[in-house]
C-alpha cells in the first residue's frame, strides 16, 4: 500500500500539469458538428448563414457623429462556436475608442480608410504605439488594453476588426471603474486621489 503512495502523486502532479496546460490554452472551444443550431430552430438554410446587419454601412449617406461600432458577434448566431467575429468602427473627426480590452480574443484591425493613431499596454505596463494609414492592419492582442484615436481634424477613418472568438468580450475601463457601482474611497485610494475627484469623472461620463 505505502508503494503507491508516490505513483499516486505522480499521476496527480501529471494530472494537475495537464489542467494548467489546458486553462493557459484555453478559447473558444471547438464544436462536435459542423455548426450549432439553436434550440429554437430545427429547419435552416442559408439565410441562418447570411447577417445584413452591415446594409446600413452600404446604404449610410453621411457619418455618425459619434464613435461607432457595428458588430457582427453573438447577434449573428450562426457564429457560435466558430471562433470568429467581425466589427466596422467609424470615427468621426477628433474622436477616441476610449481603453478597454477583450478578455476572449485579439483583435486584428484593418485600416480602411483615413489615419489612427492605436496603442495597447502589456503587462509589464509597456506602451505600444503606431500611426495607422489606409491599408495598415494593427494587432492587439488577447487581454492587453488598447484604444483607437482619431487625431485628424478633417477626415473621418473607418476601420475593421476581426476577433478570434464568437464573443470575444469587451471591458471599457471608463465604465467599468466609474460608471458602476465600486465605492467611491476605494477608487480615490486606488488613484490616490480625492473623493470629489472621482466624483466629477463619474458625473462627467453619466452626462
Amino acid at each position: 500500500m505505502a508503494s503507491r503512495i508516490p505513483t499516486m502523486k505522480l499521476l496527480s502532479l501529471v494530472l494537475s500539469s495537464f489542467v494548467i496546460v489546458q486553462i493557459a490554452l484555453a478559447s473558444d472551444p471547438d464544436v462536435l458538428s459542423d455548426f450549432l443550431v439553436p434550440a429554437n430552430q430545427n429547419n435552416v438554410g442559408g439565410g441562418f448563414f447570411t447577417y445584413t446587419g452591415m446594409r446600413v454601412l452600404v446604404n449610410q449617406s453621411t457619418f455618425p457623429a459619434n464613435f461607432t461600432i457595428l458588430k457582427a458577434s453573438m447577434e449573428f448566431p450562426a457564429l457560435n462556436g466558430q471562433g470568429v467575429s467581425y466589427a466596422v468602427l467609424q470615427y468621426p473627426t477628433s474622436s477616441l475608442n476610449p481603453p478597454h480590452t477583450h478578455p476572449r480574443a485579439a483583435e486584428l484591425l484593418f485600416l480602411v480608410d483615413g489615419s489612427l493613431e492605436v496603442g495597447f499596454v502589456d503587462t509589464t505596463n509597456k506602451l505600444f504605439t503606431q500611426s495607422l494609414q489606409a491599408g495598415d492592419m494593427f494587432i492587439f492582442p488577447k487581454g492587453l488594453v488598447h484604444y483607437q484615436y482619431n487625431a485628424d481634424p478633417n477626415n473621418p477613418p473607418i476601420a475593421i476588426s476581426s476577433f478570434g472568438s464568437a464573443n470575444a468580450g469587451t471591458v471599457s475601463l471608463p465604465k467599468t471603474l466609474f460608471a458602476t457601482s465600486i465605492d467611491d474611497t476605494i477608487l480615490a485610494k486606488s488613484f490616490e486621489t480625492d473623493v470629489s475627484t472621482i466624483q466629477a469623472l463619474k458625473a462627467g461620463l453619466a452626462s
